[in-house]
């Protein structure tokens, strides 16, 4: 029997398993068939709480979609918040959980979650690259994952599963890959963005360290004070801010937005 919680944060949807007694030990291959749409619960990734090992409050467990373990998801990681808030029947002010990407904090602000990412590292904006034929100025950074952010003009207009796998499977960013960011500027400080995420290896309706990413090279280009709103492909505004150091280097890097339970069940044998 495989008690589970279906969360959505701003759209980017997850399975939620209380794994504090490390019970379930999931194969790739079930985590998969688990966020299949069609033969599954469905899903985006999969995320597991279980015991922390260097003191934070909990360790988080990230899979995504395709059954493999990813260092950490900035929507996943405001769903895991209000999730451990939950299971101590929402008595937590704030909470710290440990990630593959470092020690994540999460604070609950009315019916929204605030998680504090880790500082982004890899800063690369201004690449020409090649992506199937055309040639794109491509801007890069790593938020907790790598991220390719592409500025466009309208972004109902792009081919975004030929661009975005492009992007994500290009020599440049091999061999680990990229998800990649596509962004409209409606004013600075403003922002709309559609993600094609690496692991799901299509279109997510959010992904906060894609925001993360955006936000951080839209400030490196523009100035823009934070924090950034950033409205996702699933109609959801969220903001991003941070305190910049200077030479590229950033501090303090949150997301505020929603994460919302779905529904719960029980699946009768594992998948």
């Amino acid at each position: 029997m495989l008690k589970f919680w279906k969360m959505n944060g701003a759209g980017n949807d997850f399975v939620v398993l209380d794994n504090r007694d490390l019970s379930n030990s999931l194969s790739g291959e079930q985590i998969e068939r688990l966020c299949n749409r069609q033969r599954g619960v469905g899903a985006d990734g999969l995320l597991a709480v279980e015991p922390a090992q260097n003191g934070a409050d909990f360790r988080m467990r990230y899979y995504n979609a395709d059954g493999g373990e990813a260092e950490m998801c900035g929507n996943g990681a405001r769903c895991f918040g209000k999730f451990v808030n939950f299971l101590h029947d929402n008595s937590l002010e704030k909470t710290s959980f440990e990630t593959i990407a470092g020690v994540i904090s999460a604070e609950f602000v009315g019916e929204n979650v605030r998680v504090e990412l880790s500082p982004p590292f890899d800063l690369a904006p201004g690449t020409e690259l090649d992506l199937g034929g055309e040639t794109h100025t491509v801007h890069s950074v790593n938020t907790g994952v790598p991220h390719a952010v592409i500025f466009v003009d309208e972004l109902n207009e792009i081919d975004l599963q030929r661009l975005g796998a492009a992007t994500r499977f290009h020599e440049h960013f091999a061999p680990a890959g990229t998800n990649c960011n596509f962004v409209k500027i409606n004013a600075p400080g403003d922002l709309s963005i559609r993600t094609y995420e690496r692991g799901v290896e299509g279109e997510t309706l959010a992904c906060g360290t894609g925001m993360a990413a955006c936000a951080i090279i839209h400030h490196q280009l523009e100035t823009v004070d934070s924090p950034v709103k950033i409205t996702v492909a699933g109609g959801d505004t969220l903001e991003i801010g941070f305190n910049h150091l200077g030479d590229g280097n950033y501090e303090n890097v949150t997301l505020l937005g929603p994460a919302e339970f779905t529904f719960e069940g029980i699946l009768s044998t594992a998948p």
